[in-house]
């Protein structure tokens, strides 16, 4: 109800929003050595790729326009953009080609080839993983340059593995140096993710079988902030 306008003209007046159609998402993918490495018995790109197209197939029904995209080393390709829950099976297909790799990502040579293929605003949802600070540096300014101009979301998953050796009793010094060096990396992790926030990327970080569905709800945000158009 817009109150404003019905104290104004003496009558009520109702407002309507309707959602934004045709945004175009990206979903790329860090096919990297951290992504390679399993969490609960499967790798974490595998369980990426799965939150991604549950997700894809949200925005093709919602009339957006999907692709996805990879890259290790150097990129490994953009899918067209599909349109249509009929397509889905393309973009399934895509997605089932990025392959794993074991050297560590180029972020600054990903994110720029990507911001060059895109010729208009778009969402870019980057699944990733970091282990030492220079990559994350390196991670945090090519995501800083693709913000310019697009949205971006940055999903990781929750390493209970991590947390694990960071509580757990150190009953010897080789526990204790574990839970020492696990408790670095969270704090490192911690920074790194606050610092994506302060710069305007949007975080999803949840478990593995939780990123799906968090996945969707933060997608469906950003579709109702209508900060895509």
């Amino acid at each position: 109800m817009d109150w404003k306008s019905s104290a104004r003209h003496g009558r009520l007046f109702a407002k309507e929003y309707e959602t934004e159609r045709n945004n175009q998402i990206v979903f790329a993918f860090d096919c990297g050595q951290a992504m390679t490495e399993p969490l609960a018995g499967l790798p974490r790109l595998d369980r990426a790729i799965t939150a991604a197209l549950t997700t894809a197939w949200v925005a093709l029904k919602a009339q957006d326009r999907v692709a996805v995209y990879g890259f290790a080393a150097r990129p490994l390709g953009l899918s067209p953009f599909v349109a249509a829950p009929r397509d889905f099976a393309r973009l399934q297909r895509s997605a089932a080609a990025f392959d794993y790799h074991g050297e560590e990502p180029n972020f600054t040579y990903a994110m720029a080839t990507l911001a060059t293929r895109l010729q208009r605003r778009s969402l870019v949802v980057v699944f990733s993983d970091f282990t030492d600070p220079t990559s994350a540096e390196l991670m945090i300014e090519s995501l800083g340059r693709l913000l310019e101009r697009h949205r971006v979301l940055f999903v990781v998953m929750a390493d209970a593995e991590l947390s694990g050796l960071a509580t757990a009793s150190p009953d010897t010094l080789d526990a204790m140096a574990r839970a020492v060096t696990a408790t670095a990396l969270q704090r490192q992790r911690a920074l790194v993710l606050q610092r994506l926030r302060q710069m305007g990327v949007r975080l999803v970080e949840a478990p593995h079988d939780q990123i799906g569905t968090r996945l969707i709800d933060a997608y469906l945000g950003v579709k109702r902030e209508g900060s895509l158009g």
